[in-house]
């Protein structure tokens, strides 16, 4: 504790050195946080997204993710079957299609990809509560209703209660169909939406937008189990040994092997540099303060001090310059990833419930280790100076100059 106090001291004695290495800290710090933040932010945030949704396993026809691989034929059938075993709570299918919606200023325009009218529409068809949560009005139970997200309500200007004439593509993009008049029941959070203007149906409304012509087909089926879920999932390869059903975990174990190895390498780079940046200025920092105070320190040695006592100093120096640049780092790593994140999110083809910078425990534990590694290897090389310093010949320099 005297030697904290006494590093602090010599800290207040030169505030613009102090103030310098702080915010540097700071700022490296700051940086630090959201790469660790990031490393493993889009698997976190899937997971919480997967179990937010109130299913347990997703079952393909191909183990592909939803919308990565064929459809699931008969899927009426196969939820059904599904539904009815003692492992399952309740099963939904799920399928997806491309719409347009066609407003009465667009008529007779060539439709465009790119415009702000076109939709992602999600259908399900089975028993139980709907894979979105509603926000406002309620859910889509009947014949041509359908519940919107709240970025189409508020870019297009929706409201509960108003008519969407919406031309679905059920076979192609290149598909032609009149359009379906859908009633707006409800705003909904959609966790699993790819698009950022969706809407939610039952599968009957969007067999009716289809013309009536649309196959039993789904593009997923999921499940909530009733106990143990990889009991459930075998449950359901018993009975459809021509499907794949995958856990969560599974979703996410893959992902992680596969889709976002690019972060984790990105992170793994970018807090590589940033504690070689932060090793480098505390150390900077450290040797300039400790070859100024080096009549100083061979004056304290000559009184008594002795060398563990002088480089106890040094290092408590650099604790107390870390330590609280670390500290400040937070607030600041937190407001960073918060607009990195904003602008991340806003790129098409992200889900709305999915988010690159997810908060961990384990990552504020990672932030502080790593500061406290970086601190003591800053202070290795002035910290030796001082255990290697020659007080006579020092004390003569000293006088001399």
């Amino acid at each position: 504790m005297k030697a904290l106090a006494f590093a602090w001291r010599s800290l207040v004695r030169q505030p613009a050195r102090a103030a310098l290495g702080i915010l540097g800290v700071a700022a490296v710090g700051a940086l630090l946080f959201d790469m660790l933040l990031l490393s493993d932010g889009l698997v976190t945030s899937m997971r919480e997204m997967l179990e937010r949704t109130g299913f347990d396993i997703r079952v393909t026809a191909t183990g592909e993710l939803p919308r990565g691989g064929r459809r699931i034929a008969q899927a009426s059938a196969v939820t059904a079957a599904f539904a009815e075993l003692p492992e399952v709570e309740r099963a939904l299918a799920i399928r997806f299609a491309d719409a347009v919606l066609v407003r009465p200023e667009h008529a007779g325009a060539p439709e465009d990809e790119a415009s702000p009218d076109r939709v992602g529409l999600e259908a399900v068809g089975g028993d139980g509560p709907q894979p979105w949560t509603v926000l406002r009005g309620r859910d889509a139970t009947a014949l041509n209703e359908v519940v919107v997200n709240q970025a189409l309500a508020t870019d297009l200007g929706v409201k509960i209660g108003d008519r969407l004439p919406v031309r679905a593509r059920c076979r192609s993009r290149s598909e032609i169909l009149p359009p379906a008049s859908l009633l707006v029941v409800g705003v909904a959070e959609f966790p699993l939406a790819l698009d950022q203007h969706v809407l939610g149906s039952s599968m009957a409304t969007l067999d009716a937008a289809c013309g009536g012509n649309s196959e039993d087909e789904a593009d997923a089926v999921l499940v909530r189990a009733a106990g143990d879920v990889d009991a459930a999932a075998a449950a359901l390869l018993r009975v459809r040994p021509d499907v794949r059903p995958m856990t969560n975990e599974q979703v996410v174990g893959r992902v992680r092997r596969t889709g976002f190895t690019y972060f984790q390498q990105i992170s793994a780079v970018l807090t590589t540099v940033t504690l070689g940046f932060a090793l480098l200025l505390i150390t900077v920092l450290l040797t300039v303060s400790v070859n100024q105070r080096l009549g100083e320190i061979a004056a304290l040695r000559a009184l008594g001090f002795s060398r563990a006592r002088v480089v106890a100093d040094v290092l408590c120096e650099s604790v107390l310059i870390v330590g609280l640049g670390g500290t400040l780092s937070l607030p600041l790593g937190v407001a960073l990833a918060n607009g990195l994140d904003r602008i991340l999110t806003d790129m098409p083809g992200i889900p709305s419930g999915m988010h690159f910078f997810v908060f961990e425990p384990r990552a504020l534990a990672w932030h502080g280790g790593l500061l406290a590694v970086t601190a003591f290897a800053a202070a290795l090389y002035p910290m030796r100076l001082v255990a290697r310093l020659p007080i006579a010949s020092t004390l003569r320099n000293e006088v001399v100059s």
